[in-house]
């Protein structure tokens, strides 16, 4: 499982020019099976995006195409994480 931290960078302002994009990124990966929540780094700081079934060079890949990162209006982290423990609803994500 993966975290994802999108920051904002100096080029926040340029974010509306490509929010379209963007949503439209995020959709892919919610179609795809990868991205399973999304939202806001508050306050104003960026997004979150949390992944599974994938690969990190297959998610490396997929975070490279965000229209935000393309941009540089945003810059990337992702977080392996290896979970042990997890709500029945969530029981999906543990190893």
């Amino acid at each position: 499982m993966f975290i994802i931290l999108l920051r904002f960078s100096l080029r926040k302002s340029d974010a509306p020019t490509f929010m379209d994009a963007h949503k439209q990124w995020l959709k892919r990966g919610f179609d795809d099976g990868i991205f399973q929540l999304a939202g806001s780094l508050e306050p104003g700081q960026g997004g979150g995006i949390l992944a599974h079934r994938c690969t990190l060079a297959q998610l490396q890949q997929r975070v490279n195409e965000d229209p935000f990162v393309e941009q540089r209006v945003v810059s990337a982290e992702i977080i392996e994480l290896d979970p042990g423990m997890a709500v029945p609803q969530l029981q999906f994500l543990v190893s």
